[in-house]
């Protein structure tokens, strides 16, 4: 059903009643063997995004952790290049921080100090979600199995040192079209994004799936996501990390 609605662009109906609300497992399960069907198609893994770093959002699915997908190099996107029409079912933007690792993250249990070690740089990012669910009808089941409703990534093009970027206290605006449309910090994500990247470096290595050198790690939305439509140009600026930029092109006959 996931692989219909992605490949039709058409949504379907929520898939938790198939695989069990509340079965974390069978919902990893089908994400992973979805996103096997697409390695055979010849796609490529560059890393992984934190998905329900919010508290409140958790609140709202009545979960008490993050979840991850996996991202393909065809998700990710350069500072303002145009995003398609029709690419994208029923997207929504956010802002986040991007790390870049230098070294492996095997372990089951990591130390700040390792992670510390293992990033080679930051990046600013906006992260556009995607849900395959008509209506974002979505339970944690239903995202998760969804690939926690990746859709695409734009990526900024000035790598910052962890050391210089205070990532608990960095202020991030989220504007479209010049108006401010979602605002927040580093602390709203989880914290602080380092405990939600190594939320995840534990739970991959964990499922036999480790964090590599060169891999990109979406951290977690700064801030509230906000509804995009064709036409849409959203910038986010956040302190330390300079800003990035994603552009929905116009739809055919410049409709919306």
């Amino acid at each position: 059903m996931l692989r219909q609605a992605a490949s039709s662009s058409l949504p379907c109906a929520p898939v938790r009643n198939l695989i069990g609300t509340h079965d974390i497992d069978a919902a990893y399960a089908v994400q992973r063997f979805n996103n096997d069907s697409q390695l055979k198609k010849g796609r490529r893994l560059v890393g992984s995004k934190i998905g329900l770093t919010s508290p409140a959002v958790q609140r709202q699915l009545g979960v008490n952790q993050p979840d991850f997908g996996r991202l393909f190099a065809d998700m990710a996107l350069c500072d303002g290049e145009d995003i398609v029409a029709g690419r994208l079912i029923q997207p929504k933007v956010e802002a986040e921080i991007v790390l870049v690792l230098e070294h492996d993250l095997p372990h089951e249990k990591h130390t700040l100090a390792d992670l510390i070690r293992a990033t080679a740089y930051l990046l600013p990012a906006i992260e556009i979600v995607d849900s395959r669910i008509a209506n974002w009808d979505i339970s944690l089941a239903d995202t998760i199995a969804d690939n926690a409703s990746c859709g695409l990534f734009v990526l900024g093009n000035r790598p910052v040192q962890l050391k210089n970027v205070d990532l608990l206290g960095c202020g991030m605006v989220l504007e479209r079209a010049g108006e401010p449309v979602s605002v927040g910090a580093g602390a709203a994500c989880m914290g602080n994004p380092l405990l939600a990247a190594l939320w995840l470096a534990d739970t991959l290595a964990q499922r036999g799936d480790a964090l590599r050198a060169g891999d990109i790690i979406l951290t977690g939305a700064l801030g509230p996501m906000v509804a995009a439509s064709a036409g849409d140009v959203f910038t986010a600026r956040i302190e330390g990390l300079g800003q990035v930029s994603a552009r929905f092109a116009q739809a055919a006959g410049g409709t919306q």
